[in-house]
């Protein structure tokens, strides 16, 4: 698995990091920096639905570069939805405004696991969306691709949409293994495809993105979850490009996540970086940290967001001189807030850059 359409890049501070050189500036992407915080990506997607905007290959590069245009972030992230593929498989979902992802049918036994179908075709406009892309991106900026993890799409396929407590999926995982990792195996499936397909189009880094893996404990995680995730890693490094992990509320998962075999560990904003990476240290090896300003942040003004890069750099600093990291790539806890100042996220870019 290779891409010919993948560029040479030499001086990309993102990946001068992740590969343990020292960048000319600490890079600097953020989650969610594309979507409702710009008056730009308002205006394109007016009267289109979100999930039909990511197949319209146009109106994807558009606005997955209205940030990198806006900001100078030192990555553009994929338009996408992690539900992209199973929408393209033929799985009828839709995302619901003020809800979210939402499932016409759940998947709640072994004959609905069976039914669920296989992403066999390419996704209709991905490529040649990535492919606009890559053709406004200057040398020294990426483009990652990304995709949901296994278990929060089998989340949002149990439960039928979102869900606090995710008790149909727990109560499947742990009444039913079998069905549960036959689940799991076809989602792997859809996933690797899904990637693939990114890969081959010339993506420079991918993200798995386990949005709901916080739910879990750390036996559950070990046991339903890990040897999934570790397998799409495993999948996807013939591919030769850096792989990040991420999941929310997932302090006490950061050594298991580590595990699955990333290049880069993503933390929220809930766990000193220094700390994280002694937890991530101690369960795998020394990673290179993503991470990890709160992004309530970027509502406080000036001085303390100052304050905060300064502190969160310095973590980062220690973690790398003690050896429990490799590198970091500095990034929100979570993704931007819809409500946020689009010039704010400018201000917070240009202070990352500036402070030493």
């Amino acid at each position: 698995m290779s891409s010919t359409a993948r560029r040479q890049l030499s001086s990309a501070p993102l990946l001068d990091a992740i590969a343990g050189r020292t960048p000319t500036r600490t890079p600097v992407w953020f989650m969610r920096q594309a979507g409702r915080s710009l008056p730009e990506y308002r205006q394109v997607r007016e009267g289109i639905g979100m999930l039909d905007s990511c197949f319209m290959p146009e109106l994807l590069a558009e606005i997955t570069l209205q940030p990198v245009r806006r900001h100078d972030v030192d990555a553009a992230i994929l338009f996408s939805d992690i539900v992209v593929p199973l929408k393209a498989a033929g799985v009828n979902v839709d995302i619901v405004a003020g809800r979210g992802p939402v499932m016409e049918t759940p998947v709640r036994s072994r004959a609905d696991v069976e039914a669920l179908p296989r992403l066999e075709a390419p996704v209709p406009g991905l490529s040649e969306g990535i492919a606009g892309i890559l053709g406004e991106l200057r040398d020294d900026q990426v483009l990652i691709g990304f995709a949901g993890a296994p278990f929060t799409l089998a989340s949002y396929l149990i439960e039928g949409g979102p869900s606090k407590a995710h008790q149909r999926t727990k109560a499947l995982m742990h009444t039913e293994p079998d069905t549960w990792h036959a689940l799991m195996e076809r989602l792997v499936e859809i996933v690797v495809a899904f990637l693939r397909q990114q890969i081959e189009a010339g993506i420079d880094v991918m993200q798995l993105f386990d949005s709901w893996a916080g739910y879990l404990s750390a036996k559950e995680y070990r046991e339903y979850v890990l040897p999934h995730s570790t397998q799409i890693f495993s999948e996807i490094e013939q591919a030769g490009i850096p792989r990040i992990h991420f999941g929310v509320t997932t302090g006490e998962l950061l050594g298991d996540m580590a595990l699955a075999g990333a290049d880069v560990v993503g933390v929220d904003w809930r766990v000193p970086l220094d700390e994280a990476a002694r937890r991530i240290h101690a369960a795998a090896s020394s990673k290179v940290l993503q991470g990890n300003l709160d992004p309530a942040m970027l509502f406080t003004g000036e001085d303390v967001l100052r304050g905060e890069i300064r502190r969160i750099k310095e973590e980062a600093r220690r973690a790398i001189e003690a050896g429990h990291a490799t590198g970091h790539i500095f990034n929100l806890g979570h993704g931007v807030l819809p409500d946020t100042q689009a010039e704010a996220i400018t201000k917070a870019v240009a202070l990352i850059h500036e402070e030493a």
